[in-house]
């Protein structure tokens, strides 16, 4: 049995529709029905890697960070291959640059997105504190 199961249908174009559990997802691959698939797997990685952060800051003594929003950037090259992608995080708390690192470092240790991609295309990650 696995672990992870989906059912991804295209009835035709290249919108498909994936079935995860009791969720839908739409992915379009030009973008005009819903978000393309470059597009959904940033943000797939910037919604995993949210909640690792958080539990970075409570194994580093911040159990509360308040607000904490990641504002995800992506390149492509010619062929629409993502080549890069960078996370600035902008935390509510007032958190040192020090602590900030260290969670941000126990955050990719936690994210299982980010343990997926290959090493080339891990997020660049800026992390600011008392942004709110």
């Amino acid at each position: 049995m696995s672990d992870i199961e989906t059912s991804t249908v295209s009835e035709e174009g290249f919108t498909s529709t994936s079935q995860i559990g009791d969720f839908s997802l739409t992915v379009d691959a030009l973008g005009e029905d819903g978000p393309d698939p470059n597009s959904v797997l940033v943000a797939d990685y910037a919604s995993c890697f949210l909640p690792a952060f958080r539990v970075g800051g409570q194994q580093r003594g911040h159990e509360d960070l308040g607000q904490v929003q990641i504002d995800a950037e992506a390149d492509l090259d010619d062929d629409d291959d993502l080549t890069a992608i960078r996370f600035d995080i902008h935390v509510e708390a007032d958190v040192d640059d020090e602590t900030l690192a260290d969670i941000v470092e126990r955050a990719e240790g936690i994210c299982h997105v980010h343990s997926a991609l290959r090493e080339g295309l891990r997020a660049d990650i800026t992390a600011h504190a008392d942004a709110f």
